[in-house]
């Protein structure tokens, strides 16, 4: 029987394997293909576009004023660029932006439609402010309500047939207006406490953390988080 590491030849004599010719195996095995490659500078692209309107987004979140605090929730929590949380008098938001760019955008309720396409802005935008919610109510030992924001950055025409409920739709451009315009809610040592807690990593995470003290010497309630 013929081994499989010997020739068929009679002679015995079994051809080496010329190194090079291994080598531009190994090469071309790595090389991606021209679809990979174009694949890959997309995506890379696409996390540069992303990376600058993230920064673009914390740039105008921090030019609502001294009395505002904003915490950078891809950081904190890993959520989608473009999220953030803004602390201030008005209360506390979960801010998601989207970018579309100059298509339409219409709403009919929670139902957004842009260039026929229904992405789940909406309850993404609900899915960020639980999250926060969720976490800083855990920490300091009461209930801390997040509004969801949902803004839009782009120059195309934004209409309503029905507006969703429990979240706030605006312009990327008018978002520190309408944060501005919810009033005083919150008290400034309430925004800072709140501010500490959301910049703490521990927060974000699964882990035991220590019940802030909103008062020295006393229990944590709402009535006096608020003052």
């Amino acid at each position: 029987m013929t081994g499989l590491l010997h020739s068929s030849d009679s002679s015995g004599f079994v051809p080496a394997l010329r190194p090079e010719r291994v080598q531009d195996g190994f090469i071309d095995a790595a090389r991606p293909s021209p679809a990979d490659w174009l694949r890959a500078r997309r995506e890379a692209r696409e996390q540069r576009r992303a990376a600058v309107k993230h920064a673009r987004t914390a740039q105008r979140l921090s030019s609502l004023g001294p009395q505002w605090e904003v915490v950078d929730l891809r950081e904190a929590a890993g959520t989608e660029p473009g999220t953030f949380l803004a602390i201030g008098p008005g209360g506390v938001f979960a801010v998601t932006v989207k970018d579309h760019g100059r298509a339409k955008v219409s709403f009919a309720g929670d139902v957004v439609q842009i260039d026929g396409r229904r992405p789940k802005y909406v309850l993404e935008a609900r899915e960020n402010a639980n999250l926060a919610s969720t976490a800083l109510s855990r920490v300091a030992g009461i209930s801390v309500p997040v509004m969801p924001v949902l803004a839009f950055a782009g120059s195309g025409v934004i209409t309503f047939y029905g507006v969703p409920r429990g979240c706030i739709v605006s312009a990327y451009q008018e978002l520190g207006r309408v944060l501005n315009s919810r009033g005083e809610r919150l008290a400034q040592r309430t925004v800072k406490k709140l501010y500490t807690l959301a910049d703490h990593p521990a927060t974000w995470v699964n882990a035991v953390f220590d019940r802030y003290n909103w008062t020295k010497g006393e229990p944590a309630n709402a009535e006096g988080a608020g003052r």
